[in-house]
């Protein structure tokens, strides 16, 4: 039986990406006409990595950077979300094993500055960093916020 891969092997392995192609299909109902890029894991990490204390991006910014650096008309929202969680369990496993330099992924947000959940420790853990670093949290329904987080957004990414 194959052994299951670590987080940071799976933020290593870019799987032959980034690729880039043109939308075509049933996917031009969804998207549009025009060109997209698949990244590659370890580009959402790095760009992830850039973002420094006090400062926030969502997921939306890191897929305009990723579209700027392959000059196409955007980045794929389903995989740059996955790559991004990918990224958070890596750190996290960095973490537990003694790295003292790791992905600052709690200050990744989802639109609209939502915490995203599923990154390692939840949103009490999430919540508990970004106060930390000087971020109000509130709660929008079930959702809880980076309360004013366009203020802190980080705009100089690549």
């Amino acid at each position: 039986m194959k052994a299951k891969k670590s987080w940071r092997e799976k933020l290593a392995d870019s799987k032959g990406l980034p690729k880039v192609g043109a939308i075509t299909g049933k996917m031009t109902r969804r998207w549009g006409k025009g060109k997209m890029v698949i990244p590659a894991p370890s580009e959402v990490d790095l760009l992830m990595k850039q973002v420094p204390s006090g400062r926030v991006i969502t997921i939306n910014e890191l897929r305009a950077a990723l579209a700027a650096k392959h000059r196409v008309d955007f980045a794929c929202p389903l995989t740059t979300g996955i790559f991004s969680w990918i990224a958070a369990h890596a750190a996290a496993e960095a973490a537990a094993a003694g790295t003292k330099r790791i992905t600052p992924y709690w200050r990744t947000l989802k639109t609209g500055g939502e915490l995203n959940a599923k990154y390692p420790g939840g949103i009490k853990a999430l919540a508990r960093r970004l106060r930390a670093e000087g971020h109000k949290i509130v709660r929008k329904g079930k959702r809880s916020v980076v309360d004013g987080y366009q203020k802190a957004l980080f705009g100089h990414l690549l």
